[in-house]
C-alpha cells in the first residue's frame, strides 16, 4: 500500500516583484536560491478504527509506516497527524524515528525503495504512507 498527500499551499510571490513592478528586474533574476531546511522522517503512526476508514473487516487498527517532510520532526509529526485526520482515519499515537542520517547513524538497514519514497516525499512535500499494518482482536499491541 501506498499512499501519498501533497500539502496544498497558495501560489508564492518573489519578494523582488513586490516593489511595485519596477521594470528593472535583474535583482530578481541573481537572487539566489536558499537551501531548503526541509527533512524527512520516519513515523510510525497507530490508528483506531473511525467509520468510513478503510481498514480491514475486524480490524481493530492499524500500523502505517509514514515518511513525512518538514523543518523538523514536530512539524512532521504535525502536518502527518492533519493529513491522516482528512483521510478519515483516528491517528492515536505517533512515533518518530529521525532522519535518513539518524537512522543510519543508529544501524538501521534502509533499502533502495525505502530511500526513494524518502526523496519523493522531500522532493514533493509530502506525507507517504509507505506500509500499513492491521491489528486484529487477538493480536498484542507493542
Amino acid at each position: 500500500m501506498l499512499a501519498l498527500w501533497r500539502r496544498s499551499c497558495g501560489p508564492a510571490i518573489p519578494d523582488c516583484l513586490t516593489g511595485g513592478g519596477r521594470a528593472d528586474m535583474a535583482p530578481c533574476m541573481e537572487k539566489q536560491k536558499k537551501p531548503s531546511r526541509q527533512q524527512v522522517y520516519t513515523l510510525l503512526v497507530q490508528i483506531g478504527r473511525k467509520e468510513g476508514d478503510g481498514l480491514p473487516e475486524g480490524a481493530t487498527g492499524a500500523a502505517l509506516m509514514c515518511f513525512a517532510s518538514g523543518v523538523d520532526e514536530a512539524e512532521a509529526v504535525r502536518e502527518t497527524v492533519a493529513i491522516l485526520k482528512q483521510a478519515d482515519t483516528a491517528p492515536l499515537d505517533v512515533t518518530g524515528y529521525g532522519t535518513l542520517a539518524e537512522r543510519e547513524a543508529q544501524g538501521h538497514d534502509i533499502d533502495p525503495d525505502e530511500r526513494a519514497l524518502m526523496q519523493r516525499a522531500l522532493d514533493e512535500n509530502a506525507v507517504i504512507v509507505a506500509q500499513m499494518t492491521p491489528f486484529y482482536g487477538d493480536e498484542a499491541q507493542a
